[in-house]
């Protein structure tokens, strides 16, 4: 029987007392990085009778800050949305997540105040784990010398961790995997994760255009700020049926046929028609095609449509599923 895993939106917990291994990050994507600390928390944990917990934050907090300057073109680019980085982090071990609302009142909580109320009084922490350089708390203002000093006092232990370097020496880093993904760059993106990138959500109606025009679509929504480049691509899509189902994936704006401007994944199953409205589905990204472009009529639409489905169908008869 696979554990359970339990998500906290508010601490103290409501369930229980029992003494956690910690790590606490942004996790954004879940590459290859965090995958290692979070093996590192599990073993610890299994080994000493903890829990194993995650501690995350949404907004991402330069996020939060970028909106409060009033310039939220510097927020960072989403790689997962929040559902996928749940489900990863508790395929990767963790038995608790906790999901801490990034606003004033925790930006503005004193380094000391983020210890004892979040990490001793919250989670009952016994061992944490985080990276050389974290900081927390006003103005950053928390290193991990006063966790050591703290941890001492209340009963925690605090041990460190450098960055994970790649195959080839480089750190593996989240800003690296957006930049991968904003190139379209799916082998490096795979590298960096160690799995395909996917986006995953319950499939919401659209306008029904694709409908009249021969290409029903799945419709997925995305954040604003997905990191992922707009274009078109060779997809899989995960949960509708027993085996991953062929198709091929607009992600952008539309622009032919609306002036919306608001950024959705559309979804054409190759050879298949299926009523998945409302059903949980993820859409695993294989292969960039080609860039978004806004077509002078739906004619000229449609002509690049059926070039896109027949070199979809082309890799999946030359590569398989």
């Amino acid at each position: 029987m696979k554990p359970s895993c339990h998500l906290y939106r508010r601490l103290p917990r409501h369930d229980t007392q029992r003494p956690s291994a910690v790590t606490i990050g942004n996790f954004d994507g879940v590459h290859l990085g965090h995958q290692a600390i979070l093996d590192r928390v599990h073993a610890h944990a299994d080994g000493h009778g903890l829990a194993p917990t995650v501690m995350t934050f949404d907004p991402h907090p330069r996020a939060f800050f970028a909106a409060r300057a009033g310039k939220p073109e510097l927020a960072p680019a989403q790689i997962s949305t929040l559902r996928d980085k749940i489900q990863l982090l508790c395929q990767h071990g963790m038995r608790q997540v906790v999901l801490a609302r990034f606003d004033a009142r925790l930006s503005g909580m004193a380094p000391e105040d983020f210890i004892r109320r979040l990490l001793v009084e919250g989670l009952n922490t016994r061992w944490l784990l985080v990276g050389e350089d974290f900081r927390y708390g006003y103005k950053r203002g928390g290193d991990v010398d006063l966790l050591r000093s703290m941890g001492r006092q209340q009963g925690f232990e605090v041990d460190a961790i450098a960055d994970v370097p790649d195959a080839s020496g480089r750190r593996i880093s989240s800003s690296e995997l957006r930049l991968a993904l904003s190139r379209g760059d799916l082998e490096h993106a795979r590298g960096l994760l160690g799995y395909q990138y996917r986006i995953s959500g319950h499939v919401g109606h659209g306008q029904k255009i694709g409908r009249t025009i021969g290409y029903r679509t799945l419709n997925h929504h995305v954040p604003s700020h997905c990191a992922l480049r707009n274009g078109i691509y060779v997809v899989r899509v995960h949960g509708l049926a027993p085996s991953p189902l062929p198709g091929v994936a607009s992600l952008g704006v539309r622009p032919t046929v609306t002036q919306q401007g608001r950024r959705v994944l559309e979804t054409h199953l190759l050879d298949c028609n299926i009523n998945a409205y409302g059903k949980l589905s993820s859409v695993e990204f294989i292969r960039f095609l080609r860039d978004e472009k806004k077509f002078p009529d739906l004619p000229t639409l449609i002509a690049a449509i059926d070039d896109d489905a027949r070199r979809a169908r082309d890799h999946f008869a030359f590569h398989g599923l």
